[in-house]
C-alpha cells in the first residue's frame, strides 16, 4: 500500500539486488495491488544516483507530487524502483534537502558520506576503500602512486564482474562482440587522472571559477574513482532492467492484463528501464511509454548501425518497438556530467587517441555522446521537439522522440551541472503526454 511519506497513492516499491533479483513480497504486493485498486495507468520510476531508500523515495515523492492534480480523474498508480546504485555526495541535487545531497568539503578528499556509500555499494571492500581514501588525502607526488590508485579502483569495482552483471556493460556491439573494457581501467591510470583533471579545470573555468594553478592530477584521481563507480552502476542498471524489471512487467501484464505501464528513468535509471524492454516476455505489449530523463548511456544504444562503424550497432537496437507507444528522450545542454565528463570517460573505452586539446563539446555529435545531452541518434524516423512544443503538440504514437528540456533542466554546478535538475512539473506533464494518460 501507500508509503506514508509519499505524495501519491497507491504507491508501491520494487527492490532489486545487483543481479536483478526482486524482493518477492514487494513484487507480489504490486501484482495483487494493481488489480485490487483498479489501476489503469502505472507509472514506474527508476532512480539513478540515489543509493538508499530514503534518497530515492524523496525523489519519487517530489516528482510524483503534481500528477494527481494534472490528471485528477485518471486511475493512476505509482511504483518506485530501488536498486543498489550510489552517488558521490559532492554532487548537489537541486530542490532536494541537504540531507540527501550533502556537499563534500572539497576535492579530492573522500568525504565520509561518499566513503559510506562506497562501503554500502561494494560490500566487503572496506580495506580497499580505506587505501583509496588515504591516497586521496595524502596526494603523493610520485606517478607510481597514481598507478597504484588506479589498481585499487579496478579491484574495488571488479572490472570483470562475476555472475550475470558482466553481460550488461556494453551500449554498443561490433559484429556481435560487446565493446571492450574502458581504457581507463586497462591503460595508464596516471594519464587518465591527468585528462580528467584537465576536463574538471575547464568545467570550473566555464562556470566562472578561475584558477591559475596547473590542474591537480589527484582531482582527476577523484574523478577516475567516480567514473569507475559509475561504470559499475551502468553495468548493474542493465542487469536489473533486463533480468529484474522487465520480467516483473511481464508478470504484471499477465496478472493485470488491462494495466498500461509507463516507464520513467533518470540517469542510469534510464538505462535500467531501457534494458527492461529487452527483458519483456515475447508478445507482452503492456509498456505504453518510456521517458528517459538525462539518460546516462550511449545515444547510439537503439541504433541498428553506427555512423562511424557500419559493423557495429546499439545493444538495444529495435527495442523501442517493444513499446506500444513512444520512447521519449529528454536532453539538456546544461548537463555537464553527460556533456563533458561522460564523453571523456567514453573516449577512454578502448580508443587510443588523447583527448587533450580537443573541444569536448564536439563529442555530443560524435561517437561518445550520451542520451541525456544529445538525444537518440542514428535511429531513422526519430522526431525532435522543444519542451514547449512537446507539451502543446500531440506526440507521435510510436518511435523515438527527442525533447530538448534545457529550458527547465539548467541548474547545477561542476562536475555534474544540471544532470539531476529533474524536479519540474513540465517533466511530469511530459510523462503524461508520452503515455496519453488522461
Amino acid at each position: 500500500m501507500a508509503d506514508p511519506a509519499m505524495s501519491v497513492t497507491p504507491y508501491w516499491e520494487l527492490t532489486f539486488d545487483a543481479d536483478g533479483d526482486p524482493a518477492g513480497r514487494q513484487r507480489d504486493r504490486l501484482l495483487a495491488g494493481v488489480s485490487e485498486r483498479k489501476v489503469r495507468d502505472l507509472i514506474v520510476f527508476a532512480h539513478g544516483w540515489n543509493n538508499d531508500r530514503s534518497g530515492a523515495t524523496r525523489l519519487y515523492d517530489r516528482f510524483f507530487a503534481p500528477f494527481p492534480r494534472l490528471v485528477p480523474t485518471a486511475r493512476v498508480g505509482y511504483a518506485g524502483v530501488l536498486w543498489p546504485a550510489m552517488r558521490f555526495s559532492d554532487e548537489p541535487i537541486p530542490d532536494l534537502p541537504r540531507a540527501v545531497a550533502a556537499e563534500a568539503p572539497g576535492r579530492p578528499v573522500l568525504d565520509k558520506d561518499t566513503r559510506h556509500a562506497l562501503l554500502e555499494t561494494f560490500p566487503g571492500r572496506a580495506i580497499l576503500v580505506d587505501q583509496i581514501a588515504r591516497l586521496l588525502e595524502q596526494q603523493p607526488c610520485e606517478e607510481s602512486e597514481l598507478e597504484e590508485f588506479g589498481r585499487l579502483v579496478r579491484l574495488l569495482v571488479e572490472v570483470v564482474a562475476p555472475g550475470p552483471q558482466e553481460l550488461f556493460s556494453a551500449d554498443t556491439v561490433a559484429e556481435g562482440v560487446p565493446q571492450s573494457e574502458p581504457e581507463m581501467f586497462t591503460g595508464s591510470s596516471a594519464a587518465a587522472c591527468e585528462e580528467f583533471a584537465q576536463a574538471l579545470a575547464e568545467l570550473e573555468a566555464s562556470g566562472g571559477r578561475r584558477d591559475f594553478r596547473l590542474p591537480n592530477p589527484w582531482d582527476g584521481a577523484h574523478e577516475l574513482l567516480r567514473q569507475a563507480t559509475y561504470y559499475a552502476m551502468k553495468r548493474r542498471a542493465g542487469t536489473v532492467g533486463e533480468r529484474g524489471l522487465g520480467r516483473v512487467v511481464g508478470q504484471l501484464g499477465a496478472a493485470a492484463p488491462g494495466v498500461r505501464v509507463h516507464l520513467v528513468g533518470h540517469s542510469f535509471g534510464a538505462r535500467l528501464v531501457s534494458f527492461a524492454l529487452r527483458g519483456l516476455p515475447e508478445g507482452v505489449r503492456t509498456v505504453k511509454s518510456v521517458t528517459l530523463l538525462q539518460g546516462a548511456f550511449s545515444h547510439y544504444a537503439f541504433a541498428a548501425r553506427l555512423p562511424h562503424d557500419p559493423r557495429a550497432g546499439g545493444v538495444l537496437q529495435g527495442q523501442q518497438n517493444r513499446i506500444d507507444g513512444p520512447l521519449v528522450c529528454c536532453h539538456s545542454r546544461h548537463d555537464s556530467a553527460l556533456g563533458t565528463i561522460y564523453p571523456l570517460a567514453s573516449r577512454m573505452a578502448g580508443d587510443s587517441r588523447s583527448v587533450a586539446g580537443l573541444d569536448l563539446s564536439r563529442a555530443l555529435g560524435e561517437k561518445w555522446g550520451a542520451m541525456g545531452c544529445g538525444g537518440v541518434r542514428a535511429v531513422p524516423g526519430t522526431r525532435a521537439y522543444t519542451l514547449a512544443k512537446a507539451l502543446t503538440a500531440k506526440l507521435p504514437a510510436s518511435g523515438c522522440v527527442n525533447v530538448d528540456v534545457a529550458a527547465v533542466v539548467r541548474r547545477g554546478g561542476p562536475p555534474a551541472g544540471a544532470h539531476s535538475d529533474i524536479l519540474h512539473e513540465e517533466l511530469a506533464r511530459l510523462v503524461l503526454a508520452a503515455g496519453r494518460v488522461r
